[in-house]
């Protein structure tokens, strides 16, 4: 088949290097002028940054895989078990690690024991509350209201729970479904040591991006696709913003549900339902040049703060994230290279007197979707045969991720399966 795929994110590119696979001929339209979608790169001061910090898990096990069917496994930097160091003012680090040779959550058990931010009563409180973790939840209830029904004090969810769920989800506890966090918490403190592994690109994202798109017979950068050719059966192609019509045997829309629904016009004719309930939140990320060879911080994260992780993802060069970042976003760059400066200062006294050489500031003001309680994703398939979406906000099971962008662009071409390129020669005669 002659298949179109909107965008060029990790959605999309997934779908493109399925379909490449069966063999079919895939053209992948971009609006914009980078692959990647948002996990892009693009060069600040002639440096090239990622547009915001992207990690994976060791369970994500379709995102490795797409990365390693690009023979590019190697660009990739796992830790061998789940291990987080903990940083706060005028305090020593602390650590949560997985001990090796104890299965599954009781790896956590002698770390967890020792770990400072925390008193005995509000340990017991997590030990209880996780316990709890596997039991299903109401469809209506936030993490809010679990924390709650299971007596979680302020400290056990300032210093635990907070730490993960709200830089996973990339929104509040009272934001998100229990459901939503649990996966996070099951996934990071109930399975296996290295399923909760963190790792982090050693290249920048586009590289990544770059090697998946050349799977495409034919890349369209700087094309904007508007809306679909659609006989009331089936889809026929795309019509692009430039007047253009690409025509086609089966499409992908691989975008937001905002982009969707503008794209789709009706959603409903297509049998997509519920776009208007997606809400978005922000995502900054702050990255400092310092004039130190080795900060020694690897990867950490930082409670009482608005930079929730940071990464020295060279010698001297740090990456601060701030998830859920809605009241920062807008913030001049200046005002927030000083902000998240001395948070890390305040935390790493390696730093107290090294000399800030530059900053540089990504935003994203709509990074991830907020999965809220009730939230319905969306399916791969929709009325059309021919036409199937994708995008981390689908039905993937998984929070909005680089592993959910990558499910859903694969469970996308899969939906094309059986279908079957009855016009392509009269297509091509049509729209050239």
């Amino acid at each position: 088949m002659r298949v179109v795929v909107v965008g060029a994110g990790l959605a999309g590119l997934a779908a493109v290097c399925k379909l490449a696979d069966r063999g079919h001929d895939v053209v992948l339209v971009e609006r914009s002028r980078l692959l990647g979608g948002k996990a892009t790169s693009f060069t600040v001061d002639g440096v090239e940054v990622d547009n915001g910090q992207h990690v994976h898990l060791g369970c994500c096990t379709e995102y490795l895989d797409f990365v390693a069917a690009l023979s590019m496994s190697e660009s990739l930097c796992t830790q061998p078990r789940f291990e987080v160091t903990v940083l706060r003012r005028q305090r020593r680090p602390s650590r949560l690690r997985a001990a090796r040779g104890l299965p599954g959550s009781l790896s956590l058990l002698p770390s967890f024991a020792r770990y400072a931010p925390l008193g005995l009563r509000a340990k017991l409180q997590v030990a209880r509350a996780l316990r709890h973790a596997h039991q299903r939840v109401d469809a209506a209830e936030t993490f809010a209201m679990w924390l709650r029904r299971h007596r979680q004090d302020a400290a056990a969810i300032e210093w635990f729970w907070d730490l993960f769920v709200v830089p996973a989800l990339n929104a509040k506890a009272d934001e998100v479904s229990a459901a939503d966090a649990l996966f996070v918490i099951r996934t990071a403190f109930a399975g296996d040591p290295h399923a909760a592994a963190i790792g982090w690109s050693r290249v920048p994202l586009a590289r990544i991006a770059a090697a998946a798109a050349t799977r495409a017979s034919e890349v369209r950068l700087r094309t904007s696709a508007v809306g679909l050719v659609d006989d009331g059966e089936t889809v026929r192609g795309v019509s692009c913003a430039n007047g253009e019509e690409i025509g086609a045997d089966a499409v992908v829309l691989a975008v937001p549900p905002a982009r969707l629904a503008n794209i789709l016009v009706d959603a409903g004719r297509f049998g997509v339902h519920g776009l208007e309930r997606f809400r978005s939140r922000a995502i900054v990320d702050v990255h400092l040049w310092f004039d130190i060879p080795d900060v020694g911080l690897t990867f950490a994260a930082i409670a009482r703060s608005p930079v929730q992780w940071v990464f020295e993802k060279r010698p001297g060069y740090l990456c601060c994230s701030l998830s859920a970042a809605d009241a920062l976003v807008g913030r001049p760059e200046a005002e927030l290279v000083e902000l998240c400066r001395a948070e890390v200062a305040a935390v790493w006294p390696r730093l107290a007197s090294a000399r800030l050489l530059r900053g540089a500031v990504t935003r994203d003001p709509e990074a991830t979707f907020v999965p809220a309680p009730g939230l319905i994703r969306q399916g791969a398939q929709t009325a059309r045969p021919n036409l199937v979406i994708a995008g981390a906000w689908t039905a993937t099971g998984w929070p909005a991720t680089m592993e959910s962008a990558v499910r859903s662009g694969r469970a996308a071409a899969d939906g094309l399966v059986g279908v079957v390129a009855p016009v392509t020669a009269e297509l091509e005669a049509v729209h050239g």
